[in-house]
C-alpha cells in the first residue's frame, strides 16, 4: 500500500527570482509572479502550505497593458464614510505609484485565504532596476 507524500515545513526551500517587467504585459507577468509566490512550480506543492519563493520585480514603471486599458481600467476604493468613494485610472496610478499596479494585479490572482498576505509579503516591487537584493542573484545571469 502506497502512502501519499505530504511535505513538511522543513522540506520547503525558498528560492529568489528576479523578474524584469520592462515592456512585459501586466496580466501575463502577474500570473507568473503569482505562480512563483504560491510555489506551484515545485514538485512538493501543497495548497495548504506556503511553499512559494521570493520574487523581486524590477522596472515596474515600464510595464505595458493591451487594448485601451490605460484609460478605461479603474481602481476603486471606499473609506467607509459617506462620500468616501474614490476612483483612479490605470494611467494615473502608473504615474502616481506603478508598484501598486503590480501588487494589486498579483493579489487578485492569489487565492483568497489565510496565506495570501504572507505570500504578498515575499513580493518586492521596484520602479527601476535598482534594488537592495543584488546579493541574492550574484551567481545568476
Amino acid at each position: 500500500m502506497k502512502k501519499t507524500y505530504s511535505p513538511r515545513l522543513t522540506d520547503i526551500k525558498r528560492n529568489w527570482h528576479l523578474i524584469d517587467l520592462k515592456d512585459k504585459v501586466l496580466g501575463r507577468v502577474a500570473t507568473q509572479i503569482a505562480q512563483l509566490l504560491m510555489g506551484k512550480n515545485k514538485p512538493y506543492f501543497a495548497s495548504h502550505l506556503d511553499c512559494g519563493d521570493w520574487v523581486v520585480a524590477a522596472n515596474a514603471g515600464q510595464i505595458k497593458v493591451t487594448g485601451g486599458k490605460k484609460a478605461k481600467k479603474m481602481y476603486y476604493r471606499h473609506s467607509g464614510f459617506p462620500g468616501g468613494f474614490k476612483e483612479i485610472s490605470l494611467a494615473r496610478q502608473l504615474q502616481k505609484d506603478s508598484r501598486q499596479v503590480i501588487r494589486k494585479a498579483v493579489a487578485g490572482m492569489l487565492p483568497k485565504n489565510k496565506l495570501r498576505q504572507k505570500r504578498l509579503a515575499r513580493l518586492k516591487v521596484f520602479v527601476d532596476e535598482k534594488h537592495p537584493y543584488e546579493d541574492k542573484f550574484k551567481g545568476e545571469k
